[in-house]
């Protein structure tokens, strides 16, 4: 029996509105900054943290950035620049995502920790080209509120102007995120066969018990 991590929803098809994030090599620093990390994400205004420094000024106030604009605020889709998630290993670059309901981030290339702890936390990395990434930021930023919908199982997002991408994932990966799996749901995929060796070693070590 499958069993998912609390928030953790399976991916199959998507769509939202998507948010232009026009910053190349945009490092987990700037996704959440250091300061933050202690920070629970059960606290309620967790997901002001996301781009904080971009987004606030020192009194609370907004800031001119993308994401505090409408219908960008309502995006969960991000089409960013080169080296999305470049820098530390915070796994907490994932976690501010999920609090602001992002499930997709579309670029070029990623950090690999932070692409690896994308998949881990139920969000879907997507690597296309990076003329392809800027064309649909392009889009977004002369449609604002324009809408990708993605097909995790035929690999393909349609575009504002319904152009279709194809993209490549890891079988692996993509098993885990249809299923919503994190490591422990991972483990207990193979529940009856941890039951079947505890029950062999137990008879053929008995004694050391």
């Amino acid at each position: 029996m499958m069993t998912s991590k609390p928030g953790l929803t399976p991916f199959t098809t998507f769509s939202s509105v998507a948010v232009p994030i026009d910053i190349p090599n945009c490092d987990t620093d700037q996704i959440i900054p250091g300061r933050f990390l202690r920070r629970a994400s059960t606290d309620p205004d967790y997901d002001r943290i996301l781009f904080h420094d971009l987004r606030f000024n020192a009194d609370g106030s907004e800031k001119d950035f993308v994401y505090n604009r409408a219908p960008y605020r309502e995006g969960r889709i991000f089409v960013t620049d080169i080296n999305w998630g470049c820098g530390s290993s915070r796994e907490h670059a994932v976690s501010v995502l999920t609090a602001n309901g992002v499930r997709s981030v579309i670029a070029p290339s990623f950090g690999d920790i932070h692409y690896s702890n994308c998949i881990k936390n139920g969000v879907l990395p997507i690597q296309l080209s990076g003329e392809h990434c800027a064309t649909l930021r392009r889009q977004l930023r002369e449609s604002p509120g324009a809408e990708i919908a993605i097909d995790l199982d035929t690999q393909s997002l349609t575009g504002p102007d319904q152009t279709g991408y194809a993209f490549e994932i890891d079988a692996f990966d993509k098993h885990r995120l249809l299923n919503g799996l994190d490591d422990i749901g991972l483990t207990i995929e193979f529940e009856d066969k941890i039951a079947d060796f505890a029950k062999t070693y137990a008879k053929r070590h008995g004694w050391a018990g």
